[in-house]
């Protein structure tokens, strides 16, 4: 009894954040680099509020401000985990909203990387994962599923991708303020 008592005390701390019945740790390591959970916020689709996945933003600094996140050259990790079913196309459809909403400017110039992005992407079942981290001085590395896809050059890419929840016309606002620590 006594050494499931220490087991709970010692795997306690690492899964303290909790939002929508999803836990996250408080921190993690990437590239050797220590990175603290920023935020919890869940995406919520259509008029109904229906609850799609819930994310988790990692970053070195915390900051309450979507654009010196998305801006900087820190590393900085986004997990989406599913908590309901969600088809390949619906996905594909969400990123390209997302940069044209967060990113105009830039989707033209981007649109090859957008392209290997989308190509990448699965149909997502409820307690599946999406990984997507920034590592200075390489880019942005996707995972689907526990599997590494690869990953787009560029810091440039990485912003404007992280810019799709930090940005201001973020999926729902809820979502945005969640991974900010605002609410």
């Amino acid at each position: 009894m006594l050494k499931y008592f220490l087991l709970i005390i010692i795997l306690l701390p690492l899964y303290a954040a909790e939002r929508d019945g999803i836990t996250y740790p408080d921190e993690i390591t990437v590239s050797g680099t220590p990175l603290v959970l920023n935020g919890l916020g869940t995406r919520e689709a259509t008029m109904f509020n229906v609850n799609v996945y819930v994310a988790a933003l990692y970053v070195e600094t915390p900051s309450s401000s979507g654009s010196s996140i998305y801006e900087s050259d820190e590393a900085r990790r986004l997990i989406l985990h599913f908590v309901r079913d969600v088809g390949m196309d619906d996905i594909t459809g969400a990123w390209q909203q997302g940069f044209e909403n967060n990113a105009a400017n830039q989707v033209a110039s981007m649109q090859d990387d957008i392209n290997l992005l989308n190509s990448w992407m699965r149909e997502m079942k409820a307690g599946d994962r999406m990984q997507f981290t920034c590592i200075p001085g390489t880019g942005l590395e996707v995972s689907v599923k526990g599997s590494v896809k690869g990953t787009i050059p560029g810091n440039d890419f990485a912003g404007a991708f992280f810019s799709i929840w930090l940005g201001d016309n973020p999926p729902n606002s809820g979502l945005k303020n969640g991974l900010l620590g605002l609410d």
